[in-house]
């Protein structure tokens, strides 16, 4: 035998005992930085009960689904998503201490009030009822998104569902205070019941973006499926539905519907009309298993860009390309280099893309990027995605991305954020108001007591032909528990900079699920909260109590209500309609810059508030102010101005007019 074949021969040997080191070390290797204890006592929050309509504990609480016939092995599985939560101002009074829960205990959508609100914003809690639209036991809703949908200046809610279209509940012009008979339901696309019964599309949401796409002035959706159109959750349905063909590059799902608004009506008989842009996303990027989308405008021009993070398959950065009122995307992908492996390139991640965000997390006046991936240690260990942005400004962002290139490096594992669990909503804030961004991320799949891991494992080595048939995969029904001791965290920097998840040692530890968060500063003080929502749990809210927070800058946007009538801090009236899309630039004295931005809606099934907030630490004096916006007419504004710490509303058309403080 000649030395060259036995070099051959010896070659797969040393490759496994090479694979063996290099898992062991994974294993070994610290996926926390140092210092844990020293930064968690930077932090306090408090955990606070939350109002429930009255009797709601009382009614029976459900651990799991029904669903379609084929799925009934794996009714764990497919009932492990749809907890959501969100924090916004619903009763118009400017601070962001309205709470939209969907709890999938009851399958119920609760509105109320964050447990920090002040007397005068408090309500009696209601659940939403769609009546007289149909909606039956085959749907369940699955996200609670609140938004000013008809421009009258009165907070709306968006309702997602597995089964249906959404569902918008639109705030009438005579309601007082919030309840369940304040909002009319409107169906976000137009179907005909002659018989009482739903005959529109089976969708099956589980991720909603809220921006002007269109740059008209208004608020666009993106609107993000899982499964394809099919009776996921109907006991009798047909058993014509699917899984994922692919564990790494799945283009079955029910993929993304880019609704543009066109018009709307205010008063005691609200509407809202959206219609579809169906060529806005490139044909081969439009039908992957969708569950986060986040936005932002990266190149200054007005037109926010998008990222769709999907599960079983890609996830793509959308630039947008829109013009002459109609949405349009392209496709940008980041480059590869030698040392770079495939999945950290940018849209061509083969991770299970389970939530993002946007925000300045380097610190320098640019969108920066964080994605939940699955990341348990010996359980389809991936990593999360921190894609860092390397364009010098707008300009050159924009020309990279009309070339079809994103300057995006991934380094999540540089910075301390690459591992966590079975990862899903994540969010971006200054908790402490020094400046700097900390990370909330949720974590954990199914909750019971025999470990499915092994079972898992060997689906991962299936052969993708055969992963689309649901029979192929294994039982994961009542009892079984995949990563469902994993609870939230919470990642702040440490001394040299690194990220460390403190959750557990500020009373995040709870075991059990968690799938949504939303930030929201519900006290008017420059002080951020938050809330999570829990898969088969309760939704929980905590209080940021911490001593010797720095300064901040808290902006509150709007454009003119559509409706004449509207009279602020009346009713249900907030002071105008939120400007969406709008983007903020600062400067502090002491030479730092950050960008933020009014999150219309974005993530997984968390919605934070629309306060654009800015920790400012120590610095003193007025804060130098960049802002870009579209007025209601649709045309592109900029503006710098100067605002000192504190609170503003600010009122954006052809300029920036600062409202009186309420």
């Amino acid at each position: 035998m000649s030395v060259g074949e036995r070099i051959r021969r010896l070659v797969p040997a040393a490759l496994a005992v090479l694979l063996a080191t290099v898992l062991a070390f994974v294993a070994e290797y610290p996926v926390s930085a140092a210092g844990a204890e020293a930064t968690a006592k930077q932090f306090s929050f408090t955990e606070e009960p939350i109002a429930l309509p009255p009797g709601y504990d009382q009614q029976p609480m459900k651990t799991l689904r029904q669903v379609n016939p084929a799925y009934y092995k794996i009714r764990s599985w497919i009932s492990s998503v749809g907890a959501g939560v969100a924090l916004n101002d619903l009763v118009g009074h400017g601070r962001g201490d309205g709470m939209c829960i969907v709890d999938t205990r009851t399958d119920e959508v609760v509105v109320t009030y964050a447990p920090t609100a002040p007397e005068q914003d408090r309500f009696t809690p209601f659940t939403l009822d769609p009546a007289p639209l149909p909606v039956d036991a085959t749907m369940a809703p699955m996200g609670c998104t609140p938004g000013d949908y008809n421009g009258d200046g009165r907070m709306d809610l968006l309702v997602t569902y597995w089964g249906r279209t959404p569902v918008l509940f639109l705030a009438t012009s005579g309601a007082t205070t919030p309840a369940r008979a304040a909002y009319k339901p409107v169906e976000l696309i137009p179907n005909a019941t002659p018989d009482g019964r739903y005959h529109g599309p089976q969708w099956n949401t589980n991720a909603v973006a809220v921006g002007d796409f269109a740059g008209c002035g208004h608020p666009d959706l993106i609107i993000g499926n899982y499964f394809p159109d099919s009776a996921v959750l109907d006991p009798h349905g047909p058993k014509n539905v699917q899984m994922p063909n692919s564990l790494s590059s799945a283009n079955n799902g029910g993929g993304v519907h880019v609704l543009r608004w066109v018009g709307a009506t205010s008063g005691a008989d609200p509407s809202a009309t959206y219609v579809e842009d169906k060529n806005a996303v490139p044909f081969p990027n439009s039908a992957g298993w969708t569950l986060a989308i986040a936005s932002a405008d990266l190149t200054g021009t007005g037109l926010p860009d998008v990222y769709v993070a999907n599960d079983f398959g890609h996830a793509f950065m959308l630039h947008n390309v829109s013009a002459g009122g109609v949405i349009k995307f392209d496709t940008v992908f980041g480059e590869r280099t030698p040392t770079t492996p495939k999945s950290f390139v940018l849209g061509n991640g083969s991770f299970k893309g389970m939530g993002v965000d946007f925000g300045d997390l380097a610190g320098n006046g640019r969108f920066d990027m964080m994605v939940s991936n699955i990341t348990t240690a010996w359980g389809l260990e991936e990593s999360n995605f921190v894609w860092i942005n390397q364009a010098k400004d707008g300009a050159a962002m924009k020309k990279d991305e009309d070339a079809g290139d994103a300057p995006f490096v991934q380094r999540a594992q540089q910075l301390g954020l690459a591992w966590t669990g079975w990862c899903w909503d994540v969010k971006m804030a200054d908790f402490r108001n020094d400046g700097h961004q900390e990370v909330v991320q949720t974590d954990g799949f199914v909750k019971g007591d025999i470990d499915r891991w092994p079972w898992l494992q060997e689906m991962a080595m299936m052969n993708d032909d055969l992963l689309s048939n649901p029979a192929m995969w294994p039982n994961v029904g009542p009892g079984d528990d995949i990563a469902g001791d994993q609870s939230a965290a919470f990642y702040a920097r440490n001394a040299d900079g690194k990220y460390v998840n403190i959750g557990k040692k500020i009373g995040l530890g709870v075991q059990i699920p968690t799938r949504g968060v939303a930030i929201a500063d519900t006290t008017g003080t420059g002080r951020l909260d938050f809330a999570l929502s829990r898969q088969w749990g309760p939704p929980a809210f905590y209080a940021n109590t911490a001593q010797d927070l720095g300064k901040s800058l808290d902006l509150t946007l709007v454009r003119p209500s559509a409706d004449s009538q509207a009279q602020p801090g009346t009713g249900l009236e907030m002071a105008g309609t939120p400007a969406y899309g709008t983007t903020v630039t600062i400067r502090t004295a002491d030479g730092r810059t950050q960008v933020s931005q009014l999150d219309g809606g974005s993530g997984h099934t968390g919605k934070r508030s629309f306060g654009v907030h800015f920790g400012l630490g120590a610095a003193a004096g007025p804060v130098a102010v960049h802002l870009t916006w579209h007025d209601s007419q649709g045309a592109f504004h900029t503006q710098d101005t100067q605002l000192s710490p504190g609170s503003h509303t600010l009122t954006l058309t052809d300029g920036i007019q600062e409202a009186p403080v309420r």
